[in-house]
């Protein structure tokens, strides 16, 4: 426990680039990208699968150059993909020495990490909602903190034990319950308007970080490997600690999405 609490003071230094945003979060979440999916690509390498280093890198430097470039063309990030998805099946017409799942690991790796941690840049950058970036981390982090604590001192029921071994039924729900109050805390203070959306959010949002949590369990298990990285001291990686935040982030983007559809209809 305490190598988990010291392991979350490290991260304070996160808060302070979501509080400035702009250029800060695209370089933070850029840097994630990257780190990321190395990170990925190498537990990958453990069962003979090599991912591609140079399309994962030149797909970042595009994303972000939409971005920077045509922020205003939603379309550029659908020629996006498509350029992602031509690049990885180029990368494999060295027939002889490159295997269908190296190209597949390679598309796969590109969206899960650099498209989905942008979502992130993608929030900050919606205008009057752009505050609502702080959801991302407060449900992602919320919800792995709290299902922990709840798990540790209520845990009886295991929640999925062949992915998991130590998650718990009632950690879920801890998490998850914290999760909405955290959110409608964090909605009441700075910005009471959007109280109802911030409480559906929390628990819609909750869900989803548990299954990117799990989702990236399933992974090393198949792997066999125990984390991505050792970047961060009793979390692994970059993605042992985000991977909650993969999963959050689009929820949370499109969840705003589509309430200012609703409010602009």
């Amino acid at each position: 426990m305490k190598t988990r609490i010291l392991s979350g003071l490290i991260m304070l230094p996160l808060l302070l680039v979501v509080y400035f945003g702009g250029p800060f979060l695209i370089v933070g979440a850029f840097l994630i990208g990257l780190i990321g999916i190395r990170e990925f690509f190498s537990a990958f390498k453990t069962v003979k699968i090599n991912g591609s280093y140079a399309v994962a890198n030149i797909s970042i430097l595009l994303l972000y150059g939409v971005n920077l470039f045509f922020r205003g063309y939603p379309e550029f990030y659908m020629l996006w993909v498509i350029v992602v998805v031509i690049l990885s099946f180029i990368y494999m017409f060295d027939i002889n020495h490159k295997k269908l799942n190296d190209g597949f690991i390679t598309i796969i790796g590109i969206i899960y990490i650099i498209f989905f941690s942008f979502h992130v840049v993608l929030i900050d950058q919606f205008g009057d909602y752009s505050i609502l970036v702080w959801l991302v981390f407060i449900i992602a982090f919320g919800t792995d903190i709290f299902a922990y604590f709840t798990g540790y001192l209520l845990g009886k029921h295991k929640l999925c034990p062949n992915i998991s071994p130590k998650k718990t039924v009632e950690g879920a729900i801890g998490g998850f319950v914290f999760s909405i109050i955290l959110s409608g805390v964090f909605s009441y203070f700075l910005c009471r308007d959007l109280l109802v959306f911030c409480l559906i959010t929390g628990a819609i949002g909750s869900i989803m970080s548990m299954m990117g949590d799990l989702s990236a369990s399933i992974i090393k298990r198949k792997l066999k490997v125990k984390d991505y990285g050792n970047l961060i001291p009793g979390h692994g990686g970059v993605l042992d600690r985000f991977d909650s935040v993969l999963f959050t982030a689009p929820t949370v983007y499109y969840c705003i999405g589509i309430m200012s559809l609703i409010v602009s209809s």
